[in-house]
């Protein structure tokens, strides 16, 4: 049996500069982000103790966090490919001797912040930078909502109606292991004839940039419009807002002409009130324009490794929900931004062959994106 050479000088930095040549996704992620502004939240919210073994860097567990909603890994998903994938160790920053965070440790970080809500701040403070960079809301306000799976909850039927009136089932709070398990604030729905178990994720994407400006979690039996306070924005973000049938009524309307906004919410038809042919040509054209929403929830499932999210609660969903509109944002800032990347580099890769990739990006990543903007 050979017994395998020893690791040149240039071999790790070969097999890196091989990993960007074909288009590593995580390599601009890690360049063009401004990971340095969200050091300040997040230290304030860990509250760490300088006594023991240094902890990770606050910065490194964030991106932990990041390319784990980026793939829809679990804890022990995410450790297994951290020490398995040389990108997932250049994007965090570590070397082949360094030691990784364990999957406890990862969970115990993400449970950190979802108790202290900082993910919200986060996605505030991004939203900040990206006005800052010329990417302010414009166009108009588009809202939806998507459903959010989570594990099914196998209760009969005595236990789920005990939960739903607010209450713990009397077994439950005698055996500590197996109430800990049990979500008791996901909810059933039904979509289409489909019943769902989970939480919805409530997004208003602007239209010029198709970028998330604000966002809310509930459980999945809440209906979209009760929401929809939540995440309209000012007229400056655009005065027209474009939405569904589901957000239509009476009071909604009401509601968008008190706040000086534009309504393009498409019109519902009833059984015995059926849409006009007028009606039904201008929920045509709205729906053009609405469909932009629909690239977004497209995008985590077929970028972004689906939306089931592997959680107990409303505090940690909503979390999860946030660090995957988070990482959708860091994605779409990355095309938006690529052009002026490529200018700012123009001259550097008429020295060096391009590698067939536009900044890093692979191409199928980027035809995605130029197909749905």
């Amino acid at each position: 049996m050979d017994t395998p050479s020893q690791l040149g000088f240039f071999d790790l930095t070969n097999r890196y500069d091989a990993l960007t040549e074909k288009g590593d996704p995580l390599k601009p992620l890690a360049q063009d982000i401004p990971w340095a502004r969200f050091r300040k939240t997040l230290e304030k919210s860990l509250r760490r103790s300088k006594c023991g073994r240094p902890p990770f860097d606050a910065i490194l567990m964030f991106k932990v966090l990041v390319v784990q909603a980026l793939y829809n890994l679990s804890d022990d998903q995410t450790e297994d490919q951290i020490r398995d994938r040389l990108s997932f160790m250049r994007f965090l920053g570590l070397d082949l001797h360094q030691r990784i965070p364990d999957a406890k440790t990862i969970w115990l970080f993400c449970e950190t912040l979802a108790q202290a809500g900082v993910v919200e701040t986060l996605f505030a403070q991004f939203d900040t930078y990206l006005a800052g960079q010329g990417l302010q809301a414009r166009g108009g306000q588009l809202i939806d909502a998507s459903l959010i799976p989570v594990p099914i909850q196998r209760n009969t039927r005595e236990e789920n109606a005990t939960v739903k009136a607010g209450d713990c089932p009397t077994d439950w709070e005698t055996q500590p292991a197996k109430r800990r398990q049990k979500d008791t604030e996901a909810r059933w729905t039904k979509k289409h004839g489909a019943r769902h178990f989970g939480y919805k994720n409530h997004v208003n994407v602007d239209k010029h940039h198709k970028l998330i400006r604000r966002y809310t979690g509930t459980d999945a039996a809440v209906h979209d419009s009760q929401v929809l306070e939540d995440v309209l924005q000012p007229k400056t973000a655009g005065r027209d807002v474009w939405a569904d049938a589901a957000y239509r009524s009476a009071e909604i309307e009401r509601q968008l002409k008190k706040r000086k906004l534009r309504s393009r919410i498409q019109y519902k038809g009833y059984r015995d009130k059926p849409l006009t042919p007028k009606q039904t040509q201008t929920n045509q054209r709205r729906a053009r324009i609405r469909a932009r929403v629909e690239h977004v929830f497209g995008h985590h499932v077929m970028a972004m490794g689906g939306k089931l999210i592997r959680t107990i609660g409303r505090v940690r969903a909503r979390t999860k929900i946030g660090l995957k509109n988070l990482t959708y944002n860091f994605q779409r800032f990355l095309v938006l931004t690529a052009a002026i990347r490529g200018q700012a580099t123009e001259a550097w890769g008429r020295e060096r062959p391009g590698s067939g990739t536009i900044m890093g990006v692979s191409p199928s990543l980027c035809s995605f994106w130029l197909l749905s903007s």
